[in-house]
């Protein structure tokens, strides 16, 4: 019911909020008589913020268009790889003409960055995709609103994120040959079930593993997120936040925990800092600040963007990581594609190379939450394991803006660098001279010297292709010769 109020009220207020931006426009035009009026300006800016906090926000592109890599502009093309029901493996291929760059691009490392599902799109991790760009191949999942989703493509469960990040790790190998994961958030936890399981099969796993500000064990410094997800019981989840798409959607009738509802709970955790926000870019307005106003709108344009996510894998997740800690204590049963459960050992990882990162003051993973991975992935030598907490960085700092590119992607360029098959040297080009030796020998030594320049062409060209008459031709190749010969003296005389 409140999913249909919430896009009944969406659909009144959408003429109401075409009007603010219109209005905006017209108070702010210098051409407009209106815009000469007192307090023009300050009406200008009023709309313009009333048709932000008022207009539903879609989803931003990545718009990755090209990026630097060792001071050479290189070429960007997004790409869908593989187009699952609930999500999108996106490959964002670099090319470039200049041929040392393109060996450079090469010999880079594969990484398949899991971004999170939990409220906003994968494009939140925009900067750090174009950072990584730089210097690995990226790859990213892109997850899709569920409300999108028809019903007749089935439900999606917690195992079924397990599943395609088990899918997507092995086409990752098979088109690069090796392959590095990096999970922020949220994946963490079925990221590491997904190389777990891919470890007790016997399969190849990742070369490394990077994890950041992921709820591995929420159970240590509890933040808000975690101690609402701890507190209130299952059922209260299912009865209080879940509700149908309606029917004005691909995926009418489907049950999911709304993107709005979700946007309401970011907004609650700040609400003082976010109404500051919003005045500040209505003074900016008002001073003519371009550059702030413009930050200001490229935020929350990602921020406001929010998708629905899939009732089944909403609550198994509350339940498996916050409520019963089900990867702590060896009781996770996962679900394969073939319907058979697997037991989750994260003791059974061996070979991949373990990295957890942490912000010091996250207020949504708090400290000590992503490191525990290492206790629980005993299998793997301490010298493949490493931690590194990024100081004076908050949740977001630890995967975008200044801390991220300054602080924390030297360490995991670092470390994936450190675990990467070095490159095998390029064999030297084989000089196939071998046949033309034995074959200009023979030739040149029926022919005398006077002549040899003008026959040795043809007879090698013969011998290669026709080794049986290169006598034959050769003897009338010389009688032609030195006939030519004998008659050029009398034509000259002439």
């Amino acid at each position: 019911m409140w999913y249909q109020l919430y896009e009944s009220q969406r659909s009144l207020m959408e003429p109401f909020v075409s009007l603010a931006q219109t209005a905006s426009k017209v108070f702010n035009n210098p051409q407009s008589p209106i815009s000469q009026m007192p307090f023009a300006q300050r009406m200008s800016a009023g709309y313009a913020l009333l048709h932000r906090l008022g207009k539903d926000y879609e989803k931003p592109e990545f718009g990755i268009r090209t990026v630097d890599v060792e001071g050479v502009e290189v070429a960007v093309h997004e790409r869908v790889e593989i187009d699952k029901p609930f999500c999108q493996l996106r490959r964002f291929k670099r090319y470039s003409d200049d041929t040392a760059t393109l060996e450079k691009l090469k010999a880079q490392p594969a990484v398949l960055i899991v971004a999170p599902l939990s409220g906003h799109y994968a494009t939140l991790l925009r900067d750090t995709v174009k950072t990584m760009l730089k210097d690995h191949k990226v790859f990213i999942t892109d997850w899709k609103n569920a409300r999108m989703v028809p019903l007749s493509d089935g439900q999606f469960h917690l195992d079924d994120y397990v599943n395609y990040v088990q899918e997507f790790i092995r086409h990752v190998q098979k088109e690069d040959k090796n392959c590095h994961v990096m999970s922020v958030c949220q994946p963490t936890v079925p990221v590491l079930a997904a190389v777990s399981l891919m470890a007790s099969r016997g399969e190849t796993t990742p070369l490394s593993m990077t994890m950041m500000g992921g709820p591995i064990d929420a159970r240590k410094s509890p933040t808000a997120v975690n101690n609402l997800a701890m507190s209130k019981p299952h059922e209260w989840f299912e009865n209080n936040v879940i509700f149908r798409v309606p029917n004005n959607f691909p995926g009418a009738g489907r049950r999911v925990y709304p993107g709005f509802l979700q946007h309401s709970g970011f907004v609650a955790m700040n609400p003082s800092s976010h109404a500051k926000s919003h005045y500040d870019f209505f003074e900016d307005l008002l001073k003519g600040d371009d550059a702030s106003t413009e930050a200001h709108r490229k935020f929350y344009d990602e921020y406001n963007a929010v998708l629905d996510m899939d009732a089944d894998y909403y609550l198994e997740t509350i339940k498996v990581v916050f409520q019963d800690f089900s990867l702590l204590k060896g009781t996770w049963e996962v679900k394969g594609v073939d319907g058979a459960l697997e037991l989750v050992k994260p003791q059974d990882i061996k070979t991949t190379a373990l990295f957890s990162v942490e912000g010091e003051l996250d207020d949504i993973s708090g400290s000590g939450q992503t490191e525990a991975v290492h206790a629980i992935c005993s299998g793997v030598p301490s010298r493949l394991q490493k931690h590194y907490e990024a100081k004076g960085a908050g949740h977001y700092g630890i995967f975008a803006g200044k801390r991220w590119r300054e602080l924390v992607y030297p360490e995991v360029k670092s470390f994936i660098l450190a675990h990467q098959p070095k490159a095998a040297p390029t064999p030297a080009p084989v000089v196939a001279a071998a046949v033309s030796a034995p074959v200009v020998a023979p030739v040149v030594a029926r022919v005398p010297p006077r002549v040899a320049p003008r026959v040795v062409e043809a007879p090698i060209t013969t011998w290669v292709t026709e080794p049986k008459v290169v006598p034959v031709v050769a003897k009338k190749t010389v009688k032609a010769v030195a006939k030519t010969a004998a008659k050029k003296p009398t034509a000259t005389k002439k």
